[in-house]
């Protein structure tokens, strides 16, 4: 379990450099535009990889339910994602669509699969998801508006059913690099109209060429191999809360490489988000193991 979710940690620290990267790319970048681009270089790339080691799609039976939901939910969380920024701004649209996402994810898992959540999980969530509202609070300002948010929480919401449909797929037997080239690959065909009406004109610049690689291949290609990795031995929602690493991460980033001002606020939220990603991990512990009947 140590490993897997050190997968999880190490694919959203992975998925954090999206923003700072995004930051730092060409003027004339459309949000919609990069998020397709990302998906397009990420998904060619892993079916490349798939193909590459001749395992091919076809070795054991795709499910067709879990494989339309999880392509669905790539699509659909690039597409509500990007607007939820554009729309209330990076950090509240970023905070609250990875927010709401363990907590959804927690809650399909009970409903789908009757998979009660652990008290252990709600504990963690609950600090993490205050962390995070106390980051929103802090990086918001004035421009959070009501339809960014619940832009957010689509974004959210399909995050979760992707986690849940790979987990599936995963539980099928199909091994973690098929399982992304599959969402991945379909994903951004899917996104292929979305490319061509954002002008990508960006694209046919090199620091365009090189924003479009490497965020296809370290938050998309790399990422989301490692948390498939992790996933195959993690729940959906525990899994989803450990990717709450990455908005803590990106905060980081923000103020080590773009000098963005770290506000007490913000310092709380991330002490909170931290504690949550703890208590998630604590009960595996041996010394805090010996403690759980004197808790109970």
């Amino acid at each position: 379990m140590l490993v897997a979710r050190t997968q999880v940690l190490l694919a959203a620290l992975c998925f954090a450099t999206t923003g700072t990267a995004q930051a730092l790319g060409p003027a004339g970048t459309q949000p919609v535009g990069v998020g397709a681009a990302r998906i397009l270089v990420g998904g060619t790339l892993l079916v490349a990889v798939v193909l590459l080691r001749g395992s091919g799609f076809r070795s054991r039976p795709w499910a067709r339910g879990p494989l339309l939901a999880a392509v669905g939910g790539v699509a659909v969380y690039q597409l509500a994602f990007f607007a939820a920024v554009a729309d209330t701004g990076v950090a509240v649209g970023t905070i609250v669509a990875l927010g709401s996402a363990p907590t959804l994810a927690g809650l399909f898992e009970w409903v789908l699969d009757r998979r009660r959540p652990s008290a252990r999980w709600s504990v963690a969530t609950a600090l993490a998801c205050a962390g995070v509202a106390l980051l929103a609070l802090a990086g918001g300002g004035a421009s959070v508006s009501l339809l960014g948010v619940a832009l957010a929480v689509t974004a959210g919401g399909a995050y979760a059913t992707y986690t849940l449909a790979a987990k599936r797929l995963l539980a099928a037997g199909h091994a973690p690099e098929t399982v992304m080239a599959a969402a991945f690959g379909l994903g951004a065909l899917t996104l292929m109209p979305a490319l061509a009406a954002s002008e990508p004109g960006w694209l046919l610049h090199a620091d365009g060429v090189v924003l479009a690689i490497f965020l296809g291949v370290i938050p998309t290609a790399l990422a989301y191999v490692l948390f498939a990795r992790g996933l195959r031995r993690l729940s959906a929602s525990e899994t989803a809360t450990l990717t709450l690493a990455e908005p803590l991460t990106a905060g980081v980033l923000g103020a080590v490489v773009l000098a963005e001002p770290v506000t007490a606020l913000s310092a709380t939220g991330g002490a909170f988000v931290l504690a949550g990603l703890l208590a998630l991990a604590a009960p595996r512990l041996p010394v805090l193991a010996s403690l759980r009947p004197v808790q109970a």
